[in-house]
């Protein structure tokens, strides 16, 4: 399927309407009848991140209005964790609470952003109220003593699940396309201390090694610099033979790589991750948009979530038929995500009428390691960590004749990892 990017201002009004309406066609609501519950969306929905939250909210208004469940009424509770226009951890665990506190809120579509997630997670654990991420992919949310210390509640109990792979996978697959498409042997690495950024580097480090790659030297930038001339400078000494930067829009990549672009060194090429996998150079506030027509050359990134998913002309007409724009990168792993929900409330909901016990009951289902889900993504499970049993990531590089992120090829890190 095409990953482009709806419109923030389109698809910010379709999924507000579906928040605000009390029964969203064709819901699952049974006719309209049955016990009244909802789905949680936490997402960044205005500013610079809309066009990464408003098209991944979409998603789950698409499966709410395609999937029913009879007996039930479904609607939706809508929060956006974006502050100034960025996503912002506090507000996010803000907002959790609120779901949480919202007793006919059963299950959670979100975070898109890994540093919100460990805001949230100690929240849904402690209320034992299920997340599925579409789109987080921070090593530290699922594994070790990290994820475990983000259950401090409840520490044997699974809230949190994502449907997209975590950055050691991501990050071998930007260093897939440094090293093996580029062919780069030498790389600048830079991430914008953040969770995800810093993890993405962590994982591109680690795997561009193993290829044979060398890293010259990897540099922490805060996320709110403005004023890259000092990386800039530093890429310029080093003459690599690519710049990797972890990290998102907001935190000022695009505009990192105008900057190079101005000093003359958009020659080098620029790669990073689903961070920067944010709409075409005609999107407003966008990687594309922001680096410019010198910048956006020689550019390179990965999204973490199957690109060849089965029915892929299906979704992308019944998602353009609903919002009048083509879908984004996690549009589909929203409607994921809610296919999940919705199996689980068909599989345990008959007869239960006590909301507690529903949403337990829910979460003790997707938690569950051996059930498996029959997705727009294809088929999978979560393990015991809460992690996807699918490790696929999609890669994209620059095509002038679109102005977009054009697809090139997928890697499936469980059947072919990095040695």
């Amino acid at each position: 399927m095409k990953f482009a990017r709806v419109g923030a201002a389109l698809g910010a009004a379709a999924i507000f309407a579906a928040a605000c309406s009390s029964t969203p066609s064709g819901s699952g609501g049974g006719g309209g009848g049955g016990t009244a519950i909802k789905v949680g969306i936490e997402l960044p929905m205005t500013g610079g991140e809309a066009p990464n939250g408003v098209p991944t909210a979409n998603g789950v208004a698409l499966a709410l209005s395609q999937i029913t469940v009879p007996g039930f009424t479904i609607t939706v509770n809508q929060q956006d964790d974006a502050v100034n226009g960025k996503h912002d951890a506090n507000q996010g665990a803000k907002n959790m609470t609120t779901l949480a506190n919202d007793s006919q809120v059963m299950f959670v579509v979100g975070p898109y952003n890994s540093s919100v997630a460990q805001a949230e997670i100690p929240v849904s654990n402690a209320a034992g109220l299920m997340q599925c991420s579409p789109a987080n992919t921070g090593v530290v949310l699922t594994k070790g003593d990290a994820a475990k210390a983000l259950r401090k509640t409840n520490p044997d109990k699974i809230a949190y699940v994502r449907v997209a792979t975590t950055d050691d996978n991501q990050g071998a697959g930007t260093a897939d396309i440094a090293y093996n498409t580029v062919g780069a042997k030498t790389a600048y690495v830079l991430d914008d201390t953040q969770t995800y950024g810093k993890g993405l580097a962590d994982g591109f480090t680690d795997a561009f090694t193993k290829f044979g790659g060398k890293v010259l030297k990897r540099d922490g930038v805060p996320d709110s610099t403005t004023d890259f001339t000092s990386y800039v400078t530093t890429a310029k000494g080093l003459t690599p033979d690519i710049v990797m930067y972890g990290g998102v829009t907001t935190s000022g990549l695009g505009l990192f790589r105008k900057q190079m672009a101005q000093a003359g060194l958009a020659n080098i090429p620029f790669v990073g991750g689903d961070g920067v996998n944010d709409g075409s150079a005609a999107t407003a506030s966008s990687f594309l948009n922001i680096a410019g027509p010198d910048g956006d050359a020689n550019t390179y990134s990965t999204v973490a979530a199957i690109h060849d998913i089965p029915n892929p002309d299906k979704f992308g007409a019944d998602y353009k038929a609903k919002f009048n724009s083509d879908p984004g990168s996690y549009s589909a792993p929203a409607y994921a995500c809610t296919q999940v929900f919705l199996q689980a409330l068909k599989d345990v909901g008959s007869g239960v009428t006590d909301l507690a016990q529903l949403r337990e009951k829910i979460r003790a289902y997707v938690a569950d390691p051996t059930k498996k889900y029959d997705t727009v993504l294809g088929n999978f499970g979560f393990d015991e960590n809460g992690d996807t049993t699918q490790h696929t990531i999609s890669y994209y590089q620059y095509d002038s004749a679109s102005k977009d992120w054009k697809f090139s090829k997928q890697r499936d890190f469980t059947a072919d990892p990095v040695k």
